[in-house]
């Protein structure tokens, strides 16, 4: 007997279905527009070469004197944070009293290929704390790092832990060599001298397929069959190509940066060795001695949580604490339970401890 059975007029039917969700998704699709990137309203006060630091505006002065400055990866783009109206991490955290800026780090041409990780971490990360810290007249400020922002700011605040009062890291990557990391694995024999030599800059779209085929299944052929049955709502195509629009706006890596960054990060896991040079100075994390909340996913396939939870055993506060989430990577930032919860909790935190 076979496992299941399919009647003639079942199939014509579904067929039908399919073509007229199709036809009318058309039309809607057609019809949705000019997609946003990010939709909080905001305003440039810093500008240096390709990067732009940001001021979200919020409608309710900040309860939160200490601003807080968030510190994005260079891979995709920030606005992941600020992607709808009503699932804005930057809205949430907004509502929850921060004063909230955010560093957008561009998109690199060939005049960047030779930027360090000093450039970005000694340089522009830090004249942006300089920038903030003169607006508001203080000495110190608060660090949300996203993903490898998150790395980026776990070395900030080990080389200048006098400029930060509290550190919230999410979805950060600090062992990078747990067993159940796919990304770690598939880097770990690739020769990035020799990429980096040929290529120069790496080319964003190459990394977004390497991270797409991680799960090619369910993040290609899966979700554009499924997208079918979004076309008939015209709200619910926008919100997915608003995502697609994300997915898809990959910013070249500046060739030495990528090159540090995957051979002392990921191939040699440096962090956690206390081996990473910055410019002239070694990061150890045991110098990151302020208060940190790491925020995790725990079904996250590019970040364990494993990865994320090591951070623990490797700094020297005493004042550590862990915020678990049931979702994913992207999910983290964009679903309606992550929004109710994760920016409170982030500003409750902060709060009790400016």
């Amino acid at each position: 007997m076979l496992p299941f059975q399919l009647r003639p007029d079942e199939i014509l039917n579904e067929a039908r279905d399919f073509n007229e969700k199709l036809a009318k998704g058309v039309g809607n699709l057609m019809d949705v527009g000019d997609i946003p990137s990010g939709v909080t309203p905001k305003e440039p006060v810093y500008k240096e070469d390709k990067m732009v630091l940001y001021r979200y505006k919020s409608e309710t002065p900040a309860k939160n004197k200490t601003p807080l400055l968030i510190v994005y990866a260079l891979v995709n783009r920030p606005y992941m944070t600020d992607l709808q109206e009503n699932r804005s991490t930057i809205r949430g955290l907004l509502d929850a009293g921060q004063d909230v800026y955010l560093i957008d780090w561009g998109y690199p041409d060939a005049a960047d290929r030779f930027l360090t990780m000093d450039d970005y971490i000694n340089g522009y990360l830090d004249r942006c704390v300089d920038v903030i810290c003169a607006r508001h007249g203080i000495d110190k400020v608060n660090l949300l790092g996203i993903c490898q922002g998150g790395a980026f700011s776990l070395c900030y605040s080990a080389m200048h832990p006098e400029k930060v009062r509290n550190l919230v890291t999410m979805v950060t990557p600090v062992d990078f060599k747990t067993p159940d990391n796919m990304l770690s694995h598939w880097v770990q024999n690739v020769d990035i001298d020799l990429l980096v030599d040929t290529q120069g800059n790496i080319p964003g779209e190459m990394l977004n397929w390497t991270f797409l085929n991680l799960k090619p299944y369910q993040l290609m052929a899966q979700k554009y069959l499924g997208v079918v049955d979004l076309m008939d709502d015209p709200k619910a195509l926008k919100n997915f190509m608003r995502m697609e629009k994300w997915i898809f706006d990959s910013p070249d890596q500046a060739g030495e940066t990528f090159r540090q960054f995957i051979k002392d990060f990921f191939q040699q896991n440096k962090l956690i060795k206390g081996e990473v040079q910055i410019g002239d100075e070694i990061v150890n994390l045991r110098k990151v001695t302020m208060p940190v909340l790491n925020v995790f996913a725990e079904q996250d396939h590019l970040v364990p949580p494993d990865a994320s939870k090591a951070l623990e055993k490797h700094v020297g506060t005493k004042d550590y604490t862990e915020l678990s989430f049931p979702g994913g990577h992207i999910g983290i930032y964009v679903s309606g339970k992550a929004q109710k919860t994760i920016p409170p909790a982030i500003g409750e935190w902060l709060d009790k401890r400016s």
